[in-house]
């Protein structure tokens, strides 16, 4: 495994290409996810997908013979609870009040946060610049979340999803540094399990067999999507991505993830997407990348 890995390293062609294709998928988590809350609580959405995930997740070890890695449980355990409960949950939340195309352009911090971990907890040094650019982007996010407030202050919605991105990023930086121990979907799959008791148990407490009666197709394909893939099969490529080619460096292809997430949000949702909500996701991008390019010119 490791020659493999050693291998992987040395081809950033592939490590980009897993990181959107990976991105594409987490894209589509705020749309999918307010068309489940159309009929189910955040809680039950949060925790059923966790709960599908896990299965397939316990599936796959048993299939494969996998031994659990002690030594990283832990770890295991943290980035479980940051991406398994803390995002889903946090951004489910924050969709009751909020538009899901105006929370793709929100955590457009993710990139910038996820490099700010890689730094914090990676060991991974960023230039000057680089700062700079996390500032200015930063202060975008809120300029776009304050331009509807008749007051200076960020709604609910937006503290939720600083939140969410926050505990996003820590997850991402968990699992980016798993995944040089051990492969990508290994490091979520145990996380799945590992956290799966708690998942159950939420889910059955917060069941509500009485609305699944009037439930269509709909919300429950979307439940499975967020499971299957939001939950699971996007972490496959997103880890792999993050380990062969730096956390700091590949999670700039975070910046993407407004683009997909406003186009479904449109498509899906109906929502209506002002050109002001365009520039300011393309502005907030557009950071993001020079603060990617500031990075990667002090790179060894």
């Amino acid at each position: 495994m490791a020659d493999i890995q050693n291998t992987e390293l040395r081809s950033p062609a592939l490590a980009y290409g897993l990181g959107l294709v990976g991105i594409t998928i987490f894209g589509s988590t705020l749309p999918v996810t307010a068309v489940a809350l159309s009929t189910f609580n955040p809680a039950f959405v949060t925790f059923g997908r966790a709960s599908l995930a896990a299965c397939a997740a316990g599936l796959v070890l048993v299939l494969l013979r996998r031994r659990l890695p002690r030594a990283h449980v832990p770890q295991l355990l943290a980035g479980g609870f940051f991406t398994v409960f803390g995002f889903p949950l946090l951004m489910a939340i924050a969709l009751q009040t909020v538009p899901a195309s105006h929370g793709g352009v929100v955590l457009g911090v993710l990139p910038l946060l996820t490099a700010l971990f890689a730094a914090l907890l990676a060991g991974e040094r960023l230039p000057r610049l680089f700062w700079v650019c996390a500032c200015l982007g930063a202060a975008l996010v809120i300029v776009f979340s304050l331009r509807d407030s008749r007051s200076l202050t960020l709604s609910t919605g937006d503290l939720w999803l600083l939140a969410a991105a926050i505990a996003a990023s820590l997850g991402y930086v968990i699992f980016g540094r798993l995944a040089r121990h051990m492969p990508a979907w290994e490091t979520i799959s145990w996380a799945m399990v590992l956290v799966a008791p708690a998942s159950f148990a939420i889910t059955l407490w917060q069941a509500e067999p009485a609305r699944w009666v009037e439930a269509g197709w709909t919300p429950w394909l979307a439940l499975f999507w967020l499971g299957m893939f939001s939950q699971y099969v996007g972490f496959f490529a997103w880890n792999a991505g993050l380990a062969m080619g730096g956390i700091a460096r590949i999670g700039q292809v975070q910046l993407l993830q407004a683009f997909v997430t406003i186009a479904l949000s449109a498509w899906l949702l109906g929502e209506a997407v002002s050109l002001e909500t365009l520039a300011f996701a393309v502005a907030v991008g557009f950071v993001v990348w020079l603060g990617s390019r500031a990075r990667q010119r002090r790179a060894p």
